[in-house]
């Protein structure tokens, strides 16, 4: 929502400049998005300015030079490309020096061999409108006759600047969307005067239904208020600059004066309107229904739209003429021979509107408002003050009476407001009469009772404002959050806050990986049903049973993810495309999957890494450090294993389409199979634009917490020197390391206090099909030291354990 101050001030003006303003708005809970200028700067360069005389360029055909008085007794040249300058205009002039709206400084040139000393400017030069067929001629705007003087300040005559405020307003508060919500918080928020409201006077009548018009309304659950008005002797054209600026600051369009008015007051009331061109309303009749499965109507913007029967449509005798609070159908539309205006002010279901809009993708300003659920009463607001501006801006005569079906909304809701439980709620106290200066400033009815007051809640606040605690919010953010007292709640337990254990062990997994030097990044759990094709999942892999949203802001956010991959993925290379391709990075967070039986989904804490690109920096002595792979993904998965205090195995598997065939694993512990590891399949890399391996492996943190050693038994580890001896042994090639460190280790027995890989060798002497580990293993006992002698049976043991299990011989 845009606020110009310049049509703020026309309700409400705070002594305060508007960084102060904003600030203030921030503090009681309306938050400033940014700060914008809207028109010129240095105001004191733009200038009225006369046209003595106009005549031909010499060296150009569509240029006309001008003789132009800037100030009494001061005459001035100026080129003019405009077609319709002429001697005896009164017209808006720039001097060198003007800034204009998109920043450029306006300086001295010389054109086509003639110097021109400023500007005469057409409207969208000055940010008052589109218009750039002419300039502005400036004799209409003296009310009763009379003439400017040359060096009149057009900044008295014309709004050319003005700061704006873009607010981001929240969905519970629509009666924001509107410059009088937004002037009533101002007046609440900082005391200021508010001016009364722009529809406190209306020239309109009720009671009685305008002639040439009937309105029925099929399904008032959906309409529950639907007000209509009629105009006539309506002359079409454009809009007073006036109303043309502010239309502009707030970021609309300005069309013609009947559009421009219903745009007007949208953004002023916060009510939307639609303005029907009478004459095109087959059978003078308007009726408000659901639409039928397929049934089609070419929108304003020309574009045919499909409907279907849960949504609403306003319809004439030839079929629909409108989708009901998001936008008119072009076969209705106001246009250049229009003369009858009916003026159409509704309030419609939100729910069924935001349906409607997401559905058809088809997002307008009034779909904004009506989503968010807008209180019946506003209509006749809107109706107010759209009938003044049509009457004074487009000439129309306005018929007798108004149609109105529905009526107001239900009566308004009465809240007792305690002071006790003011005090009880914020911990701090707050006077009676306080509260009832920032209720009424706020629209709220006020009354006193026994123990504080009876408020009773506006229209505008209806959706929001339901029971006492909201009435103690409003009260507190106008007060001043930043006044309430910094205190801990009562701890009933007796017992000290603490993490509980498994978030202290998903804390140090966590905390190994950034001491390792990753990233932490945080994704959308939200994603694209598109990932599961882009990770080449097959039809039965379990992470195609997704969680599918029932109302998604977009299809690029329609299904809950159901692993990590994809918002790892999209950020290394987000990163990837600004210059970051050496990318080590990690996630905690939930996954989801449809359950297989029951109701709730499958959700779990699972943790995942992505490397790509140089596993450390370069170096005076590394100038090309290798790339990361399977090997670099698994020596972090054994760290935060080894953090944990669990046991890791992993072992091949060749059933994850993602991964690349021979470079991926499971992850194990003990008999529980955890997630997996490796580097993701070249075709599924390409998806995100990587060329280089790119290594990742995601663990279920849920299955992972529980087998965590909660307190680490202490072991002698000093007193007696260990026997440290090496094994090289041949085996298959399919034979994986993890399955000869397991058998390894069963056959070692306690004396065997570690054992590791520290090299693989292949070649010709070993055979096809061969390849050759040689083992580090270290012994030791508690009690005493050990002799080789000790020790040897033990080998023995390992060597007719890896020869029986695996097929694997010493090698000689």
């Amino acid at each position: 929502m845009r606020v110009p101050l310049e049509w703020l001030h026309d309700y409400v003006r705070p002594e305060l400049d508007v960084r102060d303003l904003a600030t203030r708005l921030a503090l009681t809970g309306t938050e400033v998005d940014r700060l914008h200028h809207h028109g010129v700067a240095a105001l004191d360069a733009f200038v009225v300015g006369r046209v003595l005389e106009a005549g031909p360029h010499p060296d150009a055909d569509r240029l006309t030079v001008c003789r132009v008085a800037v100030a009494e007794g001061e005459e001035t040249e100026i080129v003019c490309g405009a077609p319709n300058v002429a001697a005896g205009q009164t017209v808006a002039v720039a001097r060198p020096g003007a800034i204009m709206p998109d920043g450029t400084t306006l300086r001295k040139a010389k054109l086509r061999g003639v110097v021109s000393d400023g500007m005469i400017l057409a409207e969208d030069e000055l940010g008052l409108g589109t218009d750039h067929a002419g300039i502005m001629i400036l004799d209409d705007l003296l009310d009763g006759g009379g003439e400017l003087a040359p060096g009149t300040p057009l900044a008295k005559l014309l709004p050319l600047a003005t700061d704006v405020l873009e607010l981001e307003i929240t969905p519970n508060r629509p009666d924001c969307l509107g410059i009088y919500g937004v002037a009533r918080e101002v007046h609440a928020a900082t005391g200021a005067p508010l001016a009364p409201p722009p529809w406190a006077v209306d020239p309109g009548s009720t009671g009685v239904a305008p002639p040439g018009i009937e309105i029925e309304v099929r399904d008032p659950d959906l309409c529950p208020r639907f007000t209509a008005r009629v105009f006539e002797n309506v002359t079409i054209g454009p809009s007073p600059l006036w109303l043309k600026a502010r239309l502009m600051a707030a970021g609309q369009r300005p069309i013609n004066n009947v559009v421009d008015i219903t745009n007007y007051v949208m953004l002023l009331t916060g009510h939307p309107l639609h303005a029907f061109d009478l004459d095109r309303v087959a059978g003078g009749r308007l009726v408000v229904r659901r639409a039928r499965d397929g049934e089609t109507i070419t929108t304003l913007d020309d574009a045919q739209r499909t409907l279907d029967s849960d949504m609403v449509v306003i319809e004439d005798a030839e079929g629909p003429t409108s989708i009901a609070g998001v936008m008119g159908g072009a076969r209705s539309e106001v246009h250049e021979g229009t003369a009858r205006v009916l003026m159409e002010v509704a309030a419609w279901d939100g729910p069924n509107i935001n349906r409607t809009s997401t559905r058809l993708g088809l997002r307008s300003e009034a779909s904004a408002r009506f989503e968010k659920g807008l209180p019946p009463e506003g209509t006749m607001g809107a109706q107010a003050v759209a009938a003044a501006l049509m009457v004074s801006v487009a000439g129309a005569t306005l018929a007798e009476g108004t149609v109105d079906v529905g009526g107001p909304g239900a009566a308004p809701a009465v809240i007792r407001l305690r002071d006790v439980r003011i005090e009880g709620l914020l911990g701090m106290a707050v006077e009676r009469e306080r509260s009832r200066e920032i209720l009424e400033a706020l629209g709220f009815g006020v009354a006193e009772a026994g123990d504080g007051l009876d408020v009773t809640v506006p229209p505008f606040r209806r959706r929001d404002v339901t029971r006492e605690a909201d009435l103690i919010e409003e009260v507190a953010r106008i007060h001043g959050v930043d006044k309430l007292p910094a205190t801990i709640p009562e701890n009933r337990t007796g017992l000290a806050g603490h993490l509980s254990v498994p978030q202290r062990h998903r804390r140090r997994a966590e905390d190994v990986l950034v001491g390792a030097g990753l990233f932490e990044i945080v994704g959308w759990s939200f994603t694209a049903p598109a990932l599961l094709d882009r990770l080449r999942l097959p039809a039965d892999d379990p992470m195609r049973r997704v969680v599918a949203l029932q109302n998604p802001m977009s299809e690029a956010q329609s299904i809950l993810r159901p692993t990590l991959l994809g918002s790892l993925l999209d950020a290394a290379a987000h990163n990837r495309d600004r210059g970051q391709p050496d990318l080590a990075l990690f996630e905690t967070g939930t996954v989801y999957r449809a359950a297989q039986d029951g109701p709730l989904a499958d959700e779990h804490q699972a943790l995942g890494v992505l490397l790509h690109g140089a596993v450390a920096p370069a170096s005076w002595d590394t100038a090309d450090p290798p790339p990361a792979g399977f090997f670099a993904a698994k020596g972090l998965l054994e760290a935060v294993f080894e953090a944990l205090r669990v046991d890791l195995r992993v072992e091949p598997v060749a059933d994850r389409a993602y991964l690349h065939p021979g470079r991926a694993a499971a992850v194990h512990a003990g008999d529980e199979q955890l997630g997996f590891i490796g580097e993701l399949h070249p075709l599924v890399a390409a998806q995100w634009d990587f060329e280089e391996p790119v290594a990742v492996w995601v663990v279920d943190l849920d299955r992972l917490l529980p087998l965590a050693l909660q307190a680490a038994a202490y072991r002698d580890l000093t007193s007696f020197p260990s026997v440290r001896q090496d094994l090289a042994l041949t085996l298959a090639e399919d034979v994986p390391a993890a399955r000869v460190l397991d058998v390894v280790r069963g056959a070692g027995g306690p004396t065997l206090g570690d054992v590791r890989v520290f090299d693989v060798y292949r070649g010709e002497q070993l055979g096809e099909g061969r390849k050759s580990l040689a083992l580090h293993l270290e012994f030791h006992a508690p009690e005493r030291t050990l002799t080789d002698e000790d020790v040897a049976p033990v080998r023995e043991r390992i060597v007719g354990a890896l020869r029986e299990q695996l097929g694997g011989e010493l090698r000689g």
